[in-house]
């Protein structure tokens, strides 16, 4: 029993730690996504603006 204390006490103890960590990694994802968006918008800018003219003539 005193074991599964310890061990209660080490995780929280480390999810303490680890919640500035948190947000750093997530805004780090968040930018690594909009990178990559803005990334595959700019290669495909030529086909995007095709596709509009497109549907801008059909109508």
């Amino acid at each position: 029993m005193d074991q599964f204390k310890l061990l209660v006490e080490y995780l929280r103890a480390q999810h303490r730690s680890d919640e500035g960590a948190t947000i750093v990694e997530y805004s780090l994802l968040v930018a690594l996504i909009a990178v990559a968006l803005i990334g595959g918008l700019i290669a495909l800018r030529g086909e995007i603006s095709t596709l509009f003219q497109s549907i801008i003539t059909a109508l």
